[in-house]
């Protein structure tokens, strides 16, 4: 079953642990607001962060800890308009579902998520209603009309 992940935008408190997990450390930076790591690419362009995951990757709660805490640390405590595309994601576990569901949206002023599933862009509605994100929050298609939405927050 495919299962989404969709607010990748929190936060940790100990990223010293979350950088030496076996698996989940390899990373480069590029450029300054540039990043990436083995589960996706980060970048902030005119006033805003773009998020990407890689094609077919698998989201664990230690990985999902992981590209938060490099998506907060490229940040540097600004917070922007994030456009978070999750059509790489093939899977997530329910302990990195409800990590990120708990912690909410750090540094993030909206957030635009492009999913191209009907299962994904499903329950990601199912999830904004319930969960009732503290930022403005909605799931796009089509990556123009997401950036749209977002530039009312730049």
């Amino acid at each position: 079953m495919i299962t989404i992940i969709f607010y990748l935008f929190l936060v940790t408190n100990d990223r010293k642990v979350i950088a030496n997990l076996a698996g989940h450390n390899k990373r480069s930076e590029t450029m300054d607001g540039y990043f990436e790591n083995e589960f996706a690419i980060f970048w902030i362009s005119e006033q805003m962060l773009f998020f990407e995951y890689k094609p077919d990757v698998v989201i664990d709660l230690a990985a999902a800890q992981l590209v938060v805490a490099d998506r907060i640390q490229m940040q540097k405590e600004k917070a922007y308009p994030v456009l978070c595309d999750i059509r790489g994601i093939a899977d997530s576990d329910k302990a990195a579902r409800d990590y990120l569901a708990q912690h909410g949206s750090l540094l993030t002023k909206a957030v635009g998520v492009v999913a191209h599933r009907s299962m994904s862009i499903l329950m990601i509605s199912f999830y904004l209603k319930i969960s009732k994100p503290q930022v403005p929050t909605r799931v796009f298609t089509d990556k123009s009309a997401a950036l749209e939405f977002l530039k009312a927050f730049v």
